[in-house]
């Protein structure tokens, strides 16, 4: 292959331009057909039917700037890396988030055992799992600006290593004040991975398969908990409290070792290495720097949160409907030991099984939004590509998930109500809780994709870290009293009334499908 090299008075600097083994400019006329063939078959095609993607030694012929990218083929552009490449960019936040989230559920089978060797009340007992929580929801403020000047690899290979050692600090504390201090820090150096996660997706998916990626990642939140406590279970009954802490490094271990082939990409970082590496002007910066930089990075992590959940209605009843949901996991934590050990007479490794059946339904939740994904949303991003619309969809098509996963949650929450009796077989509430995952999971997938389609990168940014605040201070709240309203209550009356309560959000995906458009209008922040 020859390359050449062509230097003149420009005025973005020296030009750099890579020709074809042939000499000859590859024609691309046929992109945007090519593109439609592969929206109609889908992710299930082979590598051999996705359009071509422009090795870096074989690209088309051009002047190679760093100021954008070079043209939609682009071969450093994460959307045109192979497709084996962008699935293995997605497991790792997968991966990190799936043992960050187990790191909070796999503390619960051990809590009785910290408080007989502390000597604190049952609540007391259960605040290094709040507090953990507590420190998940404020990850995109320490992801952010790391994300922004240094880029997402870095966020995944920094704040893992120190989560894991406040996680080791926490399985060897002496007081229970250490333990409580090391769990927070834990929690907050491990969130940023869930916060990075989702950017990192949308760099290297194409916004119409951006619902198959993001249910896959969005799985781990919900796994992670369902998880833990069978984790958990078996590990504080045979060894203690302080082995709990334990399967969390042996999971971080080897999915930091598999994180080391990751590359980065955020497209402003690429830009900046490439001109570094070519000796020509970087891209341009956008917006203010320096102290300035990081007042805006904490507005739009912390404060323009804050300001929509209170200002914003879509914003603010999506963040409320999904917090009550994941504060409803989080409160089982407390409920099936009082379920399963108490009625059942399991003990704490077999109870901790029984989360299994949310596992289950939260992986049901992703087919389901996959499926949906491609038999509505699909259709309606080909319909736009042939109108010429550029693939623009109207995003409530993105609730369809919701509006069907809004039925689950009340149902799982009466069926295990009525059914948690001695006289009913162990089995029917186990199974009640799969409807209850499968609805958990579909709301939440299509919540990210909503606000993310409705807000556009910057605010859609904002409004996930709204309901991330929302979603991760109710599950912290939700345990610590979760074991006072069982036992005033009673199973079946405690369990109906979170039912009743759901049934109450029920309406919010079907209002918002039908007027989502009018209140849009009314918002004080740009939309779609």
């Amino acid at each position: 292959m020859s390359t050449s090299t062509s230097t003149g008075d420009l005025s973005q600097g020296k030009a750099v331009k890579l020709c074809s083994r042939n000499g000859m400019t590859s024609p691309v006329e046929g992109r945007q057909d090519n593109a439609v063939n592969v929206a109609e078959k889908g992710l299930g095609t082979s590598l051999d039917d996705w359009p071509d993607v422009p090795d870096k030694e074989d690209a088309l012929q051009k002047t190679v700037t760093a100021q954008d990218w070079t043209g939609p083929d682009d071969p450093e552009n994460p959307l045109n890396w192979p497709l084996w490449q962008r699935i293995y960019h997605t497991t790792v936040p997968g991966l990190f988030g799936f043992a960050v989230t187990l790191g909070s559920s796999v503390y619960t089978p051990g809590y009785p055992d910290v408080e007989e060797r502390f000597n604190v009340s049952s609540t007391v007992a259960l605040l290094p799992l709040s507090l953990y929580v507590l420190g998940l929801a404020f990850g995109p403020v320490l992801a952010a600006p790391i994300s922004e000047t240094l880029g997402r690899r870095v966020v995944y290979l920094v704040s893992s290593p120190i989560a894991a050692l406040f996680t080791l600090g926490a399985g060897f504390s002496n007081t229970f004040a250490a333990l409580a201090i090391t769990r927070f820090f834990a929690g907050f150096f491990g969130s940023p991975v869930l916060a990075v996660g989702a950017g990192t997706n949308v760099d290297i998916w194409a916004p119409v398969h951006h619902a198959i990626a993001t249910s896959a990642f969005l799985l781990a939140p919900f796994l992670g908990p369902a998880i833990g406590p069978a984790v958990g279970g078996f590990a504080a009954q045979y060894k203690g409290w302080r082995w709990t802490q334990w399967p969390i490094l042996f999971l971080l271990a080897p999915v930091y070792l598999y994180s080391l082939g990751m590359k980065e990409t955020y497209k402003k970082i690429i830009l900046q290495k490439r001109a570094k590496r070519l000796g020509i002007p970087p891209p341009p910066k956008v917006g203010p720097s320096g102290p300035a930089a990081v007042k805006l990075l904490i507005t739009v992590t912390l404060f323009r949160p804050v300001r929509m959940i209170f200002t914003e209605p879509i914003v603010f009843f999506f963040s409320l409907y999904v917090g009550f949901n994941f504060s409803v996991l989080f409160a089982f934590f407390d409920a099936f030991p009082i379920v399963f050990e108490g009625v059942y007479h399991f003990d704490s490794g077999v109870s901790g099984l029984m989360f299994l059946g949310i596992g289950f339904g939260c992986c049901l939740g992703v087919a389901t939004a996959i499926i949906i994904n491609r038999l509505r949303y699909h259709k309606e991003y080909l319909k736009s590509l042939k109108e010429g619309r550029s693939g623009v969809v109207v995003p409530e098509h993105r609730l369809y998930a919701a509006i069907m996963g809004s039925f689950g949650i009340p149902i799982g929450l009466f069926w295990f109500a009525r059914t948690s009796r001695r006289d009913v077989h162990w089995i029917s509430p186990v199974l009640a809780t799969i409807p209850f995952g499968w609805g958990n999971l579909c709301i939440f997938t299509a919540a990210v994709l909503y606000l993310v389609d409705v807000y556009g990168p910057l605010n859609g940014a904002s409004a996930l870290a709204a309901n991330g605040l929302v979603r991760y201070i109710a599950g912290a709240a939700f345990p610590l009293f979760t074991v006072q309203m069982y036992d005033r209550l009673g199973i079946a009356w405690a369990t109906s009334l979170l039912g009743f309560l759901s049934l109450t959000m029920l309406p919010i995906p079907w209002v918002l499908f039908k007027f989502g458009p009018q209140i849009r209008k009314k918002s004080h922040f740009d939309t779609t």
